[in-house]
């Protein structure tokens, strides 16, 4: 039998402050050409797939290749820039399309099975969507902020020898221009070509470029109303948002300073993206490098440039700055290496020369879908320690995925911002400051957070959040394009601050630059021995996992990807209850720190704690130890619903081990001894340091893109596809290849040596035809660079559509008059056997004549299961509100015949006949839903 369970678990505060959409199910078949329509009929919560319940708020709906898994939230989720994630248990099951009113999200199925013991969750970057509560475990007890947030606990950070974030001598203008739209590959809809302009009116000479990307938000509100959407282009009475708008503090700095700015729209982008496997970065890419050659352009031709343009000094695109918000700062990462190693032709949305130099990225609160850093373009990411919408901090892995890539010489910079949120960098994002509805995407309703809810001492106003990131920005433009090393401190550990960024606490720490890998879990072969272990970063539910689950908070380090577990992501943990309880960390073959002044060390300890303190030692490989001196980590500000597990780096000089004859080319060992009574500490990398930024010649690399092949299966035969692999660029060099079973969803991983004009990539897959109605099925492959490569579109694979007509379903009566207290009874029936679930439900419509079945005739037991609770008073079944009843189909693949059953009830009171009217209802598609038989019931009177 099949029943029902009506009813949407609160997702509480936590649905208020997500701020998220989602991308394309990338795990799954692209969607068809747009979101369902909102006001579709809708299936039963809680439907039974081959008879398993699934929890509230879920319900599946079509069959086949539109078999849909479906959640509705309470509440609107609104549009931002995390990706709305399903999950069945660990697995992803992949990434959901929104509904136009942002409660329904709906994720192609295809061969994936359903049972009770499934699991289902909704996540926004690592937040649960769909549970009342905190995401993450409450274990973790925030302690009082230090008084001061430009300080460390108990010790004054020194300022810097400059200060970037200070005004600089010349008058800006600004303006903007408007250009004919253009087309990008994949949407449908042209994407506008527009900015905001702020140069330096009489800076001489040519003068470098800051080009700033907004992120994914809603396009198009109308005015006087809090109605926003993600449509594209806005519908008649409404406006696109101006979010390019938002970043004209940073760009009035910049042009105070020399800079020429310009901030570019996106919502054409943003209002299509959902169609994309890669959530947009390429088509952001595309229209960041359309931007340049225009701006190229109109440098050797300022005759032709709009006023905005000639108003400001002429622009010098031998030195650009990309700074990106959010998908925006994916977007910049992916112009910088679309601009070294150009997309295949097919993808990209430019194909003219490249004629601008791209000295630097500064990403803020940035998605990186791609796990794809461009490890030869120096980099500064700020992470918001109280971001409510990219909430795991995933550009994290703008730092550490770049180790090991490329040479190392470009430094690569996290600042984590300890107060600021999401949203606020953007002043068309802020409330009080934008011109369409705004919101704070750290939402703490009835549950005040103690680091991050307005008012604590350590949340940083809209207007301390904006100066603080300009002065941050003009920072990272001073250093990677200015070339001025006194800004270097402020961005790679070395522990400085400028006055100009006000009270923020913005720590920071670095790889790449005059760093030499010595000790880096994952990407060399460590042995760790006494109060250590080798710890995995992504390995949830492992006895390796470096973090458990009921640890209370988050590690931006350890921000999940597509590969769950994921290989080559390796930490050291450390935990003590004595002191003096050593780790030692040897390497495979001696390291060289040879011509370091420093051992510089990432280590992470728990958030709100302070004064951890490890005695340092090194042996070389003749066995000569050395102590090099005793550093303390202080923990990040953080509660149960911030990401706060975050690495502070700290130095030693090596001078000791250089007194003591040490062999510093041929270092063997790191040695690590905890000075308190008991604690835990987790090693990210061990570096040999010394000051000052190398120039950066980018290293030849072969460049990988992985496509999608879409084949129909046929009716007979056996035919063997390969996933479409590209490579180009130059020289050669290694990815680590995913390939995901289709069934299960267990991926299997290996490291590919790869070269351009080789066939090294070789993911084939089988392909049997058949004439019976099935699922689409898709075999997905995904990669990753781990040395001398970079990666364009880094997931792909072949998707074998269903071509088979699926049977026409019927409904026949098996007890459709019985006497109450008696269940009625319905046989769907199916014209032949199909190799996929065939899902549906079947509605209650108004009865032709005669009294209609009310929902006190039904078991009150089995209709509380329902809806939650007892209609009071009873309504007829086809009034009941909020959606009404509806009873799940579920004819299992290979059978032929389901049963539908609705158990009534014995009142004792005299009444004439009562019936029933009721309605098949399929998906076609498009996911709207199909009308098919009617049928009938009537209920006699006990009595």
């Amino acid at each position: 039998m099949i029943r029902a369970t009506r009813g949407v678990a609160a997702a509480a505060a936590l649905l208020a402050f997500a701020s998220v959409a989602s991308g394309v199910a990338y795990a799954q078949p692209v969607p068809p050409a747009g979101p369902p329509s909102p006001g579709a009929p809708s299936a039963a919560p809680g439907s039974r797939p081959g008879g398993a319940e699934l929890p509230e708020g879920w319900r599946l709906t079509g069959a086949g290749a539109d078999r849909q898994l479906v959640w509705t939230s309470p509440e609107p989720v609104p549009m931002g820039d995390s990706r709305v994630a399903f999950h069945a248990g660990d697995r992803l099951l992949g990434h959901p399309v929104p509904s136009r009113d942002g409660r329904s999200f709906r994720l192609p199925l295809g061969d994936t099975r359903l049972t009770e013991a499934t699991g289902l969750r909704v996540t926004a970057a690592g937040r649960r969507l769909d549970a009342p509560g905190p995401a993450r475990s409450a274990r973790l007890a925030p302690s009082a902020p230090a008084p001061s947030p430009a300080a460390e606990p108990g010790r004054r950070v020194p300022v810097a020898g400059v200060d970037p974030g200070m005004p600089g001598r010349y008058r800006t203008v600004g303006g903007e221009y408007e250009l004919e739209s253009v087309r990008l590959p994949g949407f449908p809809e042209p994407v506008e070509m527009r900015a905001t302009v702020v140069g330096p009116a009489d800076a001489p000479g040519k003068r470098p470029v800051a080009l700033f990307l907004h992120g994914r938000h809603g396009t198009c509100y109308t005015p006087g109303t809090e109605e926003v959407t993600g449509d594209w282009p806005c519908a008649a009475g409404s406006k696109p948002i101006p979010s390019h708008q938002g970043y004209q503090r940073a760009q009035r700095l910049l042009a105070s300073q020399g800079y020429v700015t310009l901030s570019i729209s996106a919502n054409g982008i943003n209002g299509q993206d959902f169609r994309a496997e890669d959530g947009g970065a390429q088509a952001r890419s595309s229209l960041i490098r359309r931007h340049l050659a225009r701006w190229a352009a109109w440098s050797a031709d300022r005759a032709s440039a709009p006023a905005a343009v000639r108003s400001s000094s002429t622009a010098d695109l031998s030195r650009v700055l990309l700074v990106g918000h959010s998908r925006g700062g994916e977007g910049v990462n992916r112009a910088a290496v679309d601009s070294l190693t150009p997309p295949p032709a097919d993808q990209d949305g430019y194909r003219g020369p490249v004629r601008w130099k791209i000295l630097g990225t500064v990403p803020i609160g940035p998605t990186i879908f791609g796990n794809n850093p461009a490890a030869d373009v120096p980099s500064m990411t700020i992470l918001p320690g109280c971001d409510g919408d990219v909430s795991d901090l995933q550009g994290q892995n703008f730092v550490d995925g770049t180790r090991g890539v490329s040479r190392g010489a470009a430094l690569h910079s996290a600042v984590y911002m300890v107060g600021a949120n999401h949203n606020f960098f953007n002043s068309e994002w802020t409330p009080g400051q934008a011109q369409a509805p705004a919101f704070d995407d750290f939402m703490s309703d009835e549950q005040r957070d103690p680091v991050c809810s307005p008012g604590t001492r350590t949340r940083l106003t809209a207007a301390q959040q904006q100066t603080a990131g300009a002065a941050y920005i003009a920072a990272a433009a001073r250093l990677f394009v200015a070339g001025d090393d006194r800004a270097r401190p402020l961005l790679d550990g070395t522990g400085r601050r400028m006055p100009s960024a006000g009270p923020a606490r913005a720590l920071n720490h670095a790889v790449g630059a005059h760093r030499t890998p010595a000790f880096v879990p994952g990407s060399s072969a460590l042995t760790v021995s006494g109060g250590g272990r080798l710890c995995a970063q992504v390995a949830p539910g492992s006895d390796r996992a470096c973090l458990s689950g009921d640890a209370g908070g988050a590690s931006p380090h350890f921000a999940y990807w597509d590969a769950v577990p994921e290989p080559g992501r390796d930490a050291v943990a450390m935990t003590w209850s004595r002191p003096g309880t050593p780790v030692a960390v040897r390497s495979a073959r001696p390291v060289s720190l040879g011509g370091s002044s420093s051992l510089a060390l990432r280590v992470i300890v728990p958030p709100n704690t302070a004064g951890t303190e490890l005695d340092v030692a090194v042996t070389d490989a003749s066995g000569r130890r050395a102590q090099l001196g005793r550093v303390r980590v202080d923990g990040v500000p953080g509660s149960e619903r911030t990401t706060s597990y975050w690495a502070r780096e700290v130095r030693v000089p090596l001078s000791a081990a250089t007194r003591a004859g040490l062999d510093l080319k041929r270092v063997a060992a790191l040695e690590l001894t905890p000075r308190g009574a008991s604690g835990r500490a987790w090693l990210m990398d061990a570096w040999g340091w010394r000051p000052g930024t190398p120039a950066v010649s980018p290293a030849p690399a072969a460049r990988v893109d992985v496509g999608r092949l879409t084949v129909a299966e046929g009716d007979s035969g056996v035919r063997t596809y390969r996933v479409p692999v590209r490579v180009s660029g130059r020289g050669s060099g290694q990815v680590r290849l995913f390939v995901a079973d289709p069934a299960s969803g267990e991926q299997t991983s290996r490291v590919v040596t790869v070269r351009p004009g080789r066939q090294d990539i070789v993911v084939p897959v089988e392909v049997r035809g058949n004439d019976r109605f099935g699922n689409d099925v898709t075999h997905d492959a995904f990669v990753k660079a781990v040395r001398g490569t970079v990666v364009g579109s880094h997931r792909g694979g072949v998707t074998v559509r269903n071509d088979d007509p699926m049977p026409r379903v019927g409904v026949t009566p098996v007890a459709d008059v019985v006497t109450e207290g008696a269940p009625l009874v319905w046989r769907v029936t199916l014209s032949a056997p199909a190799d996929a679930e065939i899902s549906g439900h079947i509605e209650f419509l108004p009865p032709a004549d005669g009294t209609e079945l009310t929902t006190a005739d039904l078991d009150p037991t089995w209709l509380r299961e329902q809806l939650g609770e007892l209609p009071s008073p009873p309504v007829p079944l086809s009034g009941i509100p909020f959606g009404g009843l509806n009873l799940p189909v579920s004819v299992p693949a290979g059978a032929t015949t389901a049963e539908v059953s609705l158990p009534t009830a014995r009142d004792g009171v005299r009444e004439p006949v009562e019936s029933l009217r009721a309605r098949l209802i399929t998906y076609d598609a498009a996911w709207e839903p199909v009308p098919g038989p009617e049928f009938t019931g009537r209920v006699r009177d006990a009595a």
